[in-house]
């Protein structure tokens, strides 16, 4: 199931928080974003919020004051917890009741938020009054491999003659991450060590001199399935919660000595950056399009991987930017330079897809659990989604600003996220920020 586009989407709605009118605010009325944050105090303790121009909605602050009234029980009560989780696991229907309950809350022409504006105003805090934390307790995580122009470009690096497995185009690629080392934005980054290669000589162990960023897209599974009863293509949708930034830091070096014939290891382990705030998929639902149309000559989707719904509408027209400043950028006070621009429709298959897939063989999914994209790249240059590419393996090195130049990250390099879905029409809305700096 694919949410229809509801009144909580009308481009008219006016909120009566001045920052969220901005037309350039990631979180206006029509976004509403869940995440989970403590106020920047002592003692402080985890809060379900909801993002909204530049302030935070208490959930927990909002059922103390009765302010949720009308939604299911255990709706209200998922929203005192500490994390999405429970929340999650309540399924969609329950995600749009809260969802049009807080729009309402929001709406500057709604009774509901006159008669109640000074408890929802004590509901709200400023941004700058928090930290973000990680906004669920991941249970397992899994990173595909979608983009068939990222994997044709790296495959090109190594397999000239032949760039795609001849899986590639019938099965979505994947494999098991780490999620201990999951963290939430603007969490340094410690530059990993590990093996790599030495020609003609043993291996060595160090630093890595290869690392680097991968541009993704995070789906939280909402409700999950039972051990032995795989999701349908055409029910996958209504699994997935909502989508986030990802960046699946990786160094290369380590990554391509280790990798046979096991996959990836160490060289993806060491750390992986969410963005904080959960897009819905119902928040997303102006922005749907038809699933990548497959060039002529590739083989058709097997049959449980073929869904009409998923067809008509299983792709997403999500700008997607890079960027980067270094230390010295940083100590000029320069603002970071747009490495790429990329767009999550030119994946190869559809978010519903690598569901349905990686439940198939029976495996039992949760909710919280985290499917990551890979690699997000299009079909020019501007849009690769990582520094292997963009630099094609370090010989056609990046230009910064004061002189420097780039192959891989360096100590001291601050890497960015963002996001953005536009359609005329309709209201844009955004992801926030992914942001990570390396450190020795």
């Amino acid at each position: 199931m694919i949410y229809p586009i509801n009144d909580t989407h009308d481009p008219s709605l006016k909120c009566w928080i001045e920052s969220a009118q901005d037309p350039d605010s990631d979180f206006p009325i029509q976004n509403l974003p869940f995440g989970v944050f403590a106020r920047l105090k002592s003692g402080a303790q985890p809060h379900i919020g909801v993002a909204i121009g530049d302030c935070i909605l208490d959930l927990v602050e909002c059922t103390k004051k009765g302010l949720l009234s009308g939604l299911p029980d255990p709706c209200v009560e998922a929203c005192t917890d500490d994390s999405l989780n429970s929340l999650m696991a309540l399924g969609c229907e329950c995600r749009s009741e809260l969802r049009s309950k807080i729009s309402l809350l929001l709406r500057a022409d709604s009774s509901e938020s006159r008669q109640s504006s000074v408890q929802i105003e004590s509901a709200l805090i400023p941004m700058t009054e928090t930290q973000m934390l990680l906004p669920v307790q991941i249970g397992d995580y899994t990173d595909f491999y979608t983009s068939i122009h990222h994997a044709r470009n790296v495959g090109s690096m190594f397999r000239p003659d032949n760039p795609l497995f001849p899986n590639y185009k019938y099965v979505p690629v994947g494999y098991h991450g780490r999620v201990s080392s999951i963290v939430v934005s603007e969490t340094p980054v410690r530059r990993p060590s590990g093996q790599t290669e030495v020609p003609n000589s043993v291996p060595v162990f160090g630093p890595s001199r290869m690392l680097d960023y991968e541009l993704e897209i995070g789906a939280f599974v909402g409700l999950g399935n039972l051990l032995g009863n795989p999701i349908g293509i055409e029910e996958a949708e209504s699994h997935i919660f909502g989508l986030c930034l990802l960046n699946d830091w990786s160094a290369r070096d380590v990554q391509r000595w280790e990798y046979q014939p096991l996959g990836p290891f160490l060289g993806k382990s060491f750390a992986t950056t969410i963005s904080p705030w959960v897009v819905t998929t119902e928040a997303l639902a102006p922005y749907r399009i038809p699933a990548p149309q497959r060039p002529a000559g590739d083989p058709a989707p097997l049959a449980y991987l073929a869904g009409a719904a998923d067809t008509e509408s299983g792709g997403i027209d999500l700008g997607l930017d890079v960027l980067l400043r270094s230390e010295k950028m940083r100590m000029a006070n320069l603002e970071p330079l747009l490495l790429s621009h990329g767009n999550l429709k030119d994946l190869y298959w559809t978010l519903a897809q690598l569901l349905t897939h990686h439940t198939s063989n029976g495996c039992n999914l949760r909710p919280g659990d985290l499917l990551g994209s890979g690699t997000v790249s299009g079909p020019t240059k501007q849009s690769r989604g990582c520094l292997l590419e963009l630099t094609w393996r370090g010989t056609e090195p990046v230009a910064l600003p004061l002189g420097e130049t780039r192959r891989f990250l360096e100590d001291g390099d601050e890497v960015i996220f963002r996001a953005r879905a536009e359609r005329q029409g309709y209201a844009a809305i955004g992801f926030g920020e992914c942001r990570g700096t390396i450190h020795a």
